[in-house]
């Protein structure tokens, strides 16, 4: 049985994590990296811990752009608990980044494994495969780095934690839209509710539109303009940190959501977090070199900055 954490780890954990929610990830990176250094003069045994301290700051270099530094996170993560669906995921959406497209497949296929129903890996699967038979052709197959095949005991690890974690009293949005794939009848309703939201913004009613957003999330949750657009919303009502959280969600489900990525950089412009807000900025620009506002906003961030 692993020892219990000293409090420090905990805290610094904690404190990372909350941080992370914040949107501030250069933040939340330190903490973790601190955590990690206590375990090591400690000389801690809890591989579990150390492993969860690896893949989260995995997540905040992979929200700062920082692809390298995730996948070596990620990868001392898979060695100290191998077959961990987040740093899996992680590493998948950084070898993407990167174009490394073969891996990326080899990791999105194993999370699958773990988990068939895990959208994002499903939609991985669909990018990589399109994208390997455009650059490696029709036998690109043949060419991929061999799927690790996933232990009995890692799926069934998978299953118990993801039982236990899953809070009682979540919204119907976050537990009818994530435990399952959604229905087409599903889809449709969420498409006409995204609509609906659509025209109450146009008419500036920002509050009543994101009911309608929340309201199609609850039927399916895998638009990432639905995130974005309501995101829109809480920064006309200056709930940034909501802003954040959409954009940040739109971000997952598609990578190169330019009006995530700009309005995640006002709304940390705002929460004066300008180093986030000039990273999405220039995350938006290698997408659309000529996006006019962001240019803009970068000129602004930037005259803070220095």
């Amino acid at each position: 049985m692993a020892p219990k954490l000293s409090d420090s780890v905990e805290r610094l954990r904690a404190a990372g994590n909350q941080s992370f929610r914040n949107g501030q990830f250069s933040e939340a990176a330190a903490l973790y990296s601190r955590a990690l250094r206590v375990m090591q003069e400690q000389g801690s045994v809890d591989y579990t811990e150390e492993s969860v301290l690896y893949s989260n700051r995995a997540a905040c270099h992979l929200k700062d752009g920082n692809c390298r530094d995730c996948i070596k996170d990620c990868t001392s993560a898979l060695a100290l608990v191998p077959f961990s669906m987040k740093p899996l995921l992680r590493r998948a959406s950084a070898y993407e980044a990167l174009e490394k497209y073969p891996l990326a497949y080899v990791d999105y296929k194993t999370v699958l494994q773990i988990d068939d129903s895990v959208m994002s890996a499903l939609e991985g699967v669909n990018r990589m495969t399109r994208a390997l038979m455009d650059s490696l052709g029709p036998e690109w197959r043949l060419k991929l780095p061999s799927i690790p095949l996933v232990p009995v005991s890692a799926q069934k690890r998978w299953d118990s934690e993801y039982h236990n974690e899953t809070p009682k009293g979540k919204s119907k949005e976050t537990t009818t839209a994530k435990s399952r794939v959604p229905s087409s009848g599903d889809v449709e309703r969420a498409r006409a509710l995204k609509e609906e939201g659509n025209e109450l913004v146009k008419k500036g009613n920002h509050k009543k539109a994101i009911e309608k957003y929340s309201e199609s999330l609850s039927y399916s949750n895998l638009e990432s303009a639905t995130y974005s657009n309501r995101a829109l919303c809480y920064l006309a009502l200056k709930q940034y940190k909501e802003a954040v959280k959409d954009c940040t969600e739109a971000l997952k489900l598609d990578g190169k959501n330019v009006k995530a990525f700009y309005r995640r950089a006002q709304a940390y412009k705002a929460l004066k977090d300008y180093k986030s807000s000039f990273a999405d900025i220039n995350s938006l620009l290698k997408i659309e070199p000529k996006n006019v506002p962001a240019q803009k906003l970068q000129q602004e961030v930037n005259q803070i900055l220095n």
